[in-house]
């Protein structure tokens, strides 16, 4: 079983090299069974298509993230300081995987139905962690609302705005401009820092 997992893995990692270079879109099963060596019977065990092997990036980008996420937390630190960790998290990874432009590559992904629901469940897992970082900053009184999961899905909304918006400034450029990147960061820590005042009232 370990094996197994750390050959899927490979592919993973394997099709991230690929697809960042290349794109998803001009990228074939082909091109990563040959990348990485590996016979297309092979490959197709672990990943029957094009869109799992997608999913399994996702999700590798996004447990990493998370993984991440949950180590650097500090529940004595203030929620502001929080957030701005976590949105230095966010943006490291951003800037990481920007060339992926999942998307892009692929735009039906989000319209397939089993897709769809286990990327639900990965925001739904994210939104669930924002809203217990909230409901411990409402247990010290350092803000106060009757329902944190709205109040942590608001919030993620916002910043995903914000990083739409910065992709939009960033165009079809190769390669992300660090200086747009600081801007969108400084606007979601303003964000934040607004947000936690108006849930002091």
């Amino acid at each position: 079983m370990i094996v197994a997992d750390k050959k899927r893995e490979q592919i993973i990692e394997g099709a991230i090299k690929r697809f960042s270079h290349f794109g998803i879109g001009k990228t074939t099963m082909n091109d990563i069974a040959e990348d990485l060596s590996v016979s297309k019977p092979s490959l197709y065990y672990y990943f029957p298509d094009k869109k799992s092997l997608i999913f399994g990036v996702i999700e590798k980008v996004f447990t990493d993230y998370f993984d991440l996420l949950k180590k650097k937390y500090n529940p004595d630190a203030p929620i502001e300081a929080i957030l701005f960790q976590t949105i230095d998290i966010r943006n490291t990874f951003f800037m990481k995987y920007f060339m992926l432009r999942i998307s892009e590559g692929m735009p039906d992904i989000f319209s397939d139905g089993a897709m769809k629901e286990r990327l639900t469940i990965l925001k739904g897992s994210e939104k669930a962690f924002y809203a217990e970082l909230f409901e411990k900053a409402q247990e010290k009184g350092e803000i106060k609302h009757e329902n944190m999961g709205h109040v942590a899905e608001l919030y993620l909304e916002s910043l995903l705005g914000l990083t739409n918006m910065c992709i939009v400034e960033l165009g079809k450029d190769l390669l992300p401009d660090k200086k747009a990147v600081n801007r969108m960061t400084l606007k979601q820590k303003d964000l934040s820092t607004i947000f936690v005042k108006g849930l002091k009232c």
